[in-house]
């Protein structure tokens, strides 16, 4: 990027930019149209910042991400089904459809669609009714219970106590019904996932939804390696740390997990409580503590991308550094290209501001293959948008109209309903107009 002209052109860059998905908790009101999923991803498998496979799965599955260590690995015994129930959404059965399948042939998992009572159940509800009981949550997965009600009942005792399962029985995953479908499939994904498998997420992890980072929308290779590993035939329920760790060859012990003032730091960065300048400061902390710890993984990265996030309506010259150091990190990084494609897009929203259409063109152009293939409709809708406003100040009109209609179908899987891809339509339309107004 052409940093210098970048940065003089910032200086009416707009608060209103659009902001980076990485945050499921978008409340939307409906489902949508829906987005093809039906092509499983054909993604390698990119190992963890330490190179092991197995390393990164012992950290995942002996730890839950509050940091509470788990005692005994617990899996589910023989086949595993799953039912949907309570306000199902009308995309959500042939996105678990698709995730099935995916299960069963790239992890291996003994796994079926099932009406009635399941191993798993999934239960949709609103999401205020599910935030009275998960507040900070936008989706989430309790063990030995069947239902919401259930849940109720046993909310606080020992029986929904992750830490204190030897052996998978039941489970039950609660989401949100007046939400986008793309939230409703990644919720499918990740707490899926979890149900069957590590509780745990490590920051330090660049190619997985096991990531508070929430980068990736559906589960990558990675991830369907650790899932496999979780259902190999040498392991049982029941079997500690060490005898695990025996059995695959690995060192037993726990690596030391993220300090929790940098978790603490990048947690309030990304919340919704306080300020700005308030999550600014912390994104700036959870950065000199990185910086500091000697770190070069998407931790850093991260970091870097919080700050810029932040710096984006206040000072531009910050943003723009802190998006391009966090782009070349993650451009170096096994599994980043989906994190780099989030940068080009916070970078295009920029230039699109500054009143660089081409260079809006340029990012939006790089990043769109990357999040087609990651499948990530509401970044991909984005994306669209800003080059379709930037192909507009080009004075290409027609093909700035074809790229919006090109959008609509991913937009309203993204985003949910026609009022809320609107919405975002015309949050873009006035990043431009900052532009025009400069």
């Amino acid at each position: 990027m052409r940093l210098p002209l970048l940065i003089a052109a910032l200086g009416v860059v707009s608060a209103c930019a659009p902001p980076a998905q990485v945050s499921k908790n978008r409340p939307l009101a409906e489902v949508g149209a829906g987005f093809d999923t039906s092509g499983a991803l054909q993604m390698v498998a990119a190992p963890g910042s330490d190179g092991s496979l197995v390393r990164d799965f012992m950290d995942l599955t002996f730890a839950m991400e509050s940091g509470r260590w788990l005692a005994t690995f617990s899996r589910f015994e023989g086949p595993v089904t799953v039912a949907m129930t309570g306000d199902v959404p009308a995309t959500a059965p042939r996105d678990l459809g698709v995730l099935i399948g995916r299960l069963q042939s790239e992890a291996g998992i003994d796994i079926r669609p099932a009406s009635g009572a399941a191993t798993i159940t999934v239960e949709f509800a609103s999401r205020s009714e599910l935030r009275r009981l998960a507040p900070t949550a936008a989706c989430f997965v309790v063990p030995n219970v069947g239902s919401l009600a259930e849940y109720r009942r046993q909310r606080g005792s020992d029986a929904v106590d992750w830490a204190l399962v030897t052996r998978r029985e039941r489970a039950a995953i609660f989401i949100p019904s007046d939400t986008s479908p793309q939230e409703v499939r990644d919720c499918l994904h990740e707490e899926l996932a979890q149900a069957l498998g590590p509780l745990n997420d490590l920051y330090r992890l660049p190619d997985s939804v096991f990531n508070d980072d929430n980068f990736h929308s559906v589960l990558t290779g990675f991830d369907m390696d650790i899932l496999r590993l979780t259902y190999s035939a040498g392991l049982v329920s029941g079997m500690t740390e060490a005898e695990v760790a025996a059995r695959l060859g690995a060192r037993a012990g726990l690596q030391a997990g993220n300090p929790p003032d940098w978790s603490r730091a990048i947690e309030t960065s990304l919340g919704r409580n306080g300020s700005v300048s308030a999550r600014k400061a912390s994104a700036e902390r959870a950065l000199d503590i990185a910086v500091a710890r000697g770190w070069r993984d998407s931790r850093l990265a991260f970091s870097w991308f919080a700050v810029g996030r932040l710096s984006a309506g206040s000072d531009p010259a910050r943003a723009v550094e802190a998006f391009s150091r966090a782009g070349a990190i993650y451009a170096s990084l096994p599994g980043g290209e989906v994190h780099l494609a989030h940068v080009d897009m916070q970078m295009a929203a920029m230039a699109l501001a500054g009143g660089l259409a081409e260079e809006a063109v340029r990012l939006t152009d790089r990043a769109i293959p990357v999040v087609e293939r990651h499948q990530n409709a509401a970044l991909l809708a984005t994306l669209m948008l800003i080059k379709a406003e930037a192909l507009d100040a080009l004075g290409n009109p027609a093909a700035a109209t074809a790229l919006r209609m090109d959008s609509a179908v991913h937009a309203r899987y993204g985003f949910g309903p026609d009022k809320v891809v609107q919405a975002r339509m015309r949050d873009i339309a006035a990043v431009a107009d900052r532009a025009d107004k400069g």
